[in-house]
């Protein structure tokens, strides 16, 4: 018998094969939607950048309709815009991903604020965790239902900091001071 294969939580593939180069890249603005980059930076308890994370993202486009054939709302979205991106975080614990800014979308209870859905994943975490990224200075937060489920102490762990016109910072903190809001769905 030869080595046998070192141990890992989630085994050897993780880090080269579910990035995958390009996916960060959810769409282009079209039909009056506004292009963003969306950044951020993954700290595990310690505050210290975690290299190897990967964050998935799915979203609306700018008027609120979802690439996915459970929408039955007329009017899809355009071929630029894939609805999902998946990032890697480099050596810093950095990730970045280019897309619209979403538009609000109809929830259970009334209309979402524009926000993008989160999933991550990283060594030692099992079970995927998710998350929302809301927008700084989105008049629509005060009012988005679950957004209003989040204690008011918490929910600026939700919310992407504009850094100018067309970028926004969103942090993922795991544990400890700011941790991120994580939701059981």
């Amino acid at each position: 018998m030869s080595v046998l294969t070192p141990f890992q939580t989630v085994g050897p593939f993780f880090e080269f094969a579910l990035a995958v180069a390009g996916a960060e890249r959810v769409g282009a603005a079209y039909n009056g939607g506004k292009s963003i980059a969306l950044e951020g930076i993954v700290l595990d308890g310690n505050h210290q950048p975690i290299a190897d994370a990967l964050i998935e993202i799915w979203q609306a486009d700018a008027s609120g309709h979802y690439r996915h054939p459970a929408d039955p709302r007329d009017n899809a979205p355009g071929a630029d815009f894939y609805g999902f991106g998946r990032c890697g975080t480099d050596g810093s614990g950095h990730f970045s991903f280019v897309t619209i800014m979403p538009g609000p979308v109809p929830g259970p209870s009334g209309p979402q604020a524009p926000h993008v859905l989160v999933g991550f994943l990283s060594r030692g975490i099992m079970t995927r965790l998710i998350t929302r990224i809301y927008f700084e200075g989105e008049a629509a937060n005060a009012d988005d239902p679950i957004l209003r489920l989040v204690p008011e102490g918490r929910r600026e762990t939700l919310i992407a900091k504009r850094l100018d016109a067309d970028r926004y910072h969103f942090p993922i903190v795991l544990q400890g001071e700011r941790e991120t809001v994580f939701f059981d769905v």
